[in-house]
């Protein structure tokens, strides 16, 4: 299998995991020391929101899954670019829970497989879209 069916395998699990609030997924594709950071939390520019995995989790864990809202799923991959063997980063979209996400995510490969290291991101509220 080739290093690009692998990251986008991982990125698919992701996309999997978000929409069904799952994350035990979360959990596989995510490195345990990885990073979630956007600086559009609260909708301000340049307020910081960087969390680690634990506090991530517990977030995705309390709110409705877009699955149990009956929400579309609306998700793919813009692009991926290797700056090795084992280092990659993915450009991936998706829209859930009135708000649509552009991300920026660190990929490396470790301990055998592809894990994400960072999250970074932008969100914008949309009107009509859930």
């Amino acid at each position: 299998m080739s290093a690009r069916r692998d990251v986008e395998n991982v990125l698919g699990l992701l996309f999997d995991g978000l929409h069904h609030g799952d994350t035990d997924v979360l959990g596989r594709v995510f490195h345990p020391g990885a990073v979630y950071v956007t600086g559009t939390e609260g909708g301000g520019e340049g307020e910081l929101l960087r969390l680690t995995m634990d506090e991530y989790f517990r977030v995705v864990s309390r709110r409705e899954p877009p699955v149990e809202r009956g929400e579309a799923r609306r998700d793919r991959i813009v692009s991926v670019e290797f700056a090795g063997p084992v280092t990659a980063l993915a450009r991936v979209e998706s829209s859930m829970g009135g708000k649509r996400y552009r991300d920026f995510l660190t990929l490396v490969r470790a301990e055998g497989r592809w894990q994400i290291v960072s999250k970074v991101f932008h969100f914008e509220t949309v009107e009509g879209e859930d």
